[in-house]
């Protein structure tokens, strides 16, 4: 009873954090909010059953995350909820794989920006196909493949200054890389 207590006081503020953060990566309409179900009996995890609803539409009422989220809506959702959980946890490292998936240029930067204030509280690494999130970074590492004799084998590169323009640039630029896009990615590094 006072588990189901303490889930039901902290619910309504763990939702609004959660759709806080969503709006603030690009959301603006999210609603989550839980719900709790009765069990029939106690179990070893308590009294009820949760679940989250979501809705990132205006006008739409909220549903069970699991059946309405697209894939950027849940990598977005995943972010905001390591977010919470990282201001409140003694993990000194984290570790991020493509939380950036589905998401647009803009999207990007705020997820940067988010991950690299998470820096402040935690070692943060973050493996990203989007130049506007490897720009926020501190430091730059380029998982490269190399053929050797028969095998295909893996290498992670440390990667200086230069080397981070060059790699945003063609992370932002694709296989032609201008002088006007080395530049924009030198502008974008912070």
């Amino acid at each position: 009873e006072s588990l189901r207590q303490q889930r039901q006081e902290i619910a309504p503020k763990l939702a609004a954090a959660i759709a806080q953060h969503l709006r603030d990566l690009s959301m603006p309409d999210t609603q989550t909010e839980y719900v709790f179900t009765p069990l029939a009996k106690p179990s070893s995890y308590g009294l009820d059953d949760m679940e989250l609803l979501f809705s990132a539409n205006l006008g739409q009422t909220p549903q069970p995350l699991a059946k309405i989220a697209s894939g950027g809506e849940l990598s977005r959702f995943s972010l905001a909820v390591q977010v919470i959980q990282a201001q409140h946890s003694v993990f000194s490292v984290l570790v991020f794989v493509d939380v950036d998936v589905g998401i647009s240029g803009g999207t990007a930067e705020v997820v940067g920006n988010l991950l690299r204030k998470l820096g402040e509280r935690a070692q943060i690494l973050c493996i990203t196909h989007q130049p506007q999130v490897a720009a926020k970074g501190h430091q730059h590492w380029q998982v490269e493949k190399y053929n050797s004799g028969d095998k295909t084998l893996s290498r992670v590169v440390s990667l200086n200054h230069e080397q981070r323009i060059q790699e945003i640039a063609r992370m932002s630029g694709g296989v032609t890389i201008t002088q006007e896009t080395l530049r924009h990615a030198a502008s974008m590094l912070v």
